[in-house]
């Protein structure tokens, strides 16, 4: 029995209580995150995570966002984060997270999927004491300090719409913008995302600090240093340029360390960026810390493929956590028009097994009664014209089309005898009475060619618009799926495929549409060519015995 209990703690410590654990169930989804830091260990690093509809479903959330919740990988410490953009209409959203401990491979939890949640958004305590953040992306007006202090820009920005993330500070070679000053008594740092469409201007200015662009090589100076990048950037290009000033200068390119040098004096007084630059700069921190080369790597592998970020599958409360299915994926990734689509061609699909059913009935009760009345018409060798006055006849075949056809031959014919003499030898027809009882013989037919086809054109519509409807949906979503992710900037396999996935089920239910409507339509048209066949050889066979019987 003591044995049983070390064996019993060791297969409780199998299972993975944290998978199975919920934060608040007063949410009622969430989705994991996970981050892979590529230099080492980094403290209290912002961190922007890109949701768009290949990735996220902004239909399980408010409108708002202001049921986001982020939640550390204890599922249990909630986490500052800054949404900086939550456009659930383009299904769009910018959130930044402040990690408290960046690892090789670190993980957090999105938790949303509560209509009575407010907000919890909080950029002052996103980032740092130290840090002025300008995200760029006010319509109008100076830019604002995302950061503690407070430190607005004193100058309007050339909003660029379309930038790195949401909007960017726009320079045409003669625009400045000029930042409040920070305290720098602990070192200084300058971070950008810059895309230049020259390759010379001054990115940041100040009393003690020049960064530039010098044939597209990044030179910095301050005080005796003077540090030149080896590698130029690139026009056109989105680079990460960063500098950290401590007893040495430090310029960092797209994470890497570009060169250093020392004797650097600390900036003093406010900093302007973009004399002389042409071209973009979006998400400017200036900080009053020297950052390490962990951080500088971080930030720059925020860009739409580092790989920095991946957002994985959506897990439900009522589910405890488990996976989504690959169904569940699919319908949670679909947009509106995919949902449009979708939508019509269900009722198409209704519309198209009705149409087949009642046909099938239809077809196989005039089959029926035509076999009968076949078999009751042959035994009519004395008198054609004979009609049951009592109704009997047309109550036993009222399904029946040959029925139809003979009885208006009998009408023809009564009404050519109806002042002849009784016997059957002075009842007799010219040509040309013929030629007229088979022309009223030819109208009904056709009659009961379109009774038979009545309906069938919705099968039709069916089998060739189906699939039109559900490529227009495909399309659409696929486009749709693309511009969202390319306004995110987050470019892998993780944010492409639920979107491209959910677009092609348009694609999947448009064929279900038409073909089932392909199939039933060839079944049903051959069972009504079968049957008019029929017709048109009781027609000619009705005429055969009115000129056998009652010819001159």
């Amino acid at each position: 029995m003591r044995a049983l209990v070390p064996l019993l703690a060791v297969l409780l410590c199998t299972f993975s209580l944290s998978s199975h654990a919920w934060w608040n169930n007063d949410w009622t989804g969430r989705k994991k995150v996970t981050l892979k830091s590529p230099a080492g260990e980094v403290m209290d690093a912002p961190v922007l995570i890109r949701l768009h509809t290949g990735n996220f479903d902004f239909f399980s959330t408010n409108d708002d966002g202001g049921d986001l919740r982020v939640v550390a990988a204890d599922d249990a410490t909630e986490l500052k984060f800054n949404v900086e953009k939550w456009d659930s209409a383009n299904q769009l959203a910018l959130v930044w997270v402040k990690v408290p401990k960046l690892t090789s491979q670190a993980e957090l939890f999105l938790y949303f999927g509560n209509e009575n949640a407010v907000s919890a958004s909080d950029p002052k305590g996103t980032y740092d004491a130290s840090s002025a953040v300008y995200h760029f992306a006010e319509r109008d007006g100076n830019p604002q300090d995302s950061g503690p202090n407070g430190l607005h820009a004193q100058s309007s920005v050339q909003r660029v719409a379309a930038s790195f993330s949401n909007g960017g500070a726009g320079f045409d070679g003669s625009r400045t913008v000029v930042l409040p000053a920070v305290s720098a008594r602990n070192g200084y740092s300058f971070a950008a995302w810059v895309k230049p469409s020259s390759l010379d201007g001054v990115l940041l200015q100040s009393d003690g600090i020049t960064v530039s662009l010098e044939a597209g090589a990044v030179r910095v100076k301050s005080g005796g240093a003077n540090v030149v990048s080896k590698t130029p950037l690139g026009v056109g290009k989105w680079h990460h340029v960063g500098v950290t000033l401590s007893d040495t200068l430090r310029v960092y390119l797209d994470g890497k360390p570009a060169d250093e040098a020392s004797g650097a004096a600390m900036p003093v007084g406010a900093a302007t960026l973009g004399a002389g630059f042409k071209g973009e700069m979006d998400e400017v921190q200036v900080s009053g810390v020297a950052r390490g080369m962990e951080w500088m790597a971080v930030q720059a592998a925020l860009g739409p493929e580092s790989g920095l970020v991946t957002v994985g599958e959506e897990e439900s409360a009522e589910g405890n956590a488990e996976a989504a299915s690959h169904l569940g994926i699919i319908l949670k990734s679909l947009t509106v028009d995919g949902w449009v689509a979708i939508g019509f061609l269900a009722v198409m699909l209704l519309i198209a097994i009705w149409v087949m059913y009642s046909k099938a009935v239809y077809i196989n009760r005039v089959d029926k009664s035509n076999s009968r009345f076949m078999h009751r018409f042959r035994e009519l060798s004395t008198d054609l014209a004979m009609i049951d006055k009592s109704g009997g006849l047309e109550k036993d075949f009222k399904h029946s089309s040959l029925y139809r056809i003979y009885h208006i031959g009998a009408v023809e014919l009564a009404h050519r005898f109806d002042n002849t003499d009784a016997t059957q030898i002075t009842k007799s027809l010219s040509p040309q009475a013929l030629d007229a009882i088979r022309a009223s013989l030819d109208a009904g037919l056709v009659e009961e060619i379109q009774r038979m086809n009545k309906f069938m054109v919705l099968l039709t519509i069916a089998i060739s618009g189906g699939p039109f409807i559900g490529l227009l949906g495909t399309v659409m979503g696929v486009m749709i799926t693309f511009a969202a992710i390319a306004a995110a900037g987050d470019v892998n396999v993780n944010a492409i495929a639920p979107g491209i996935a959910a677009a092609l089920a348009a694609t999947v239910a448009g064929m279900s549409v038409a073909i089932p409507s392909l199939f039933g339509y060839n079944y049903l048209a051959s069972r009504i060519k079968a049957i008019v066949s029929r017709m048109h050889i009781f027609v000619d066979e009705f005429i055969t015995k009115l000129a056998e019987n009652y010819s001159r």
